[in-house]
């Protein structure tokens, strides 16, 4: 089993001071805008990856 995964940035101000919040799995604190915040992994999309061949998008 892996570690979970953490935030490199706060998603309000950017900032990296970001430190685990006590309310509970995924919950972060940021202490340069105060704020808190969760992270939760919703899962897999059913369409996958799709790649584009043609080297352009699609109009």
């Amino acid at each position: 089993m892996s570690e979970r995964a953490a935030p490199f940035h706060c998603p309000y101000c950017g900032d990296e001071d970001l430190r685990p919040n006590e309310s509970g799995h995924g919950a972060w604190e940021c202490a340069a805008c105060n704020r808190a915040f969760q992270l939760k992994f919703l899962g897999l999309l059913a369409r996958g990856v799709q790649r584009n061949e043609r080297g352009g998008e699609a109009i």
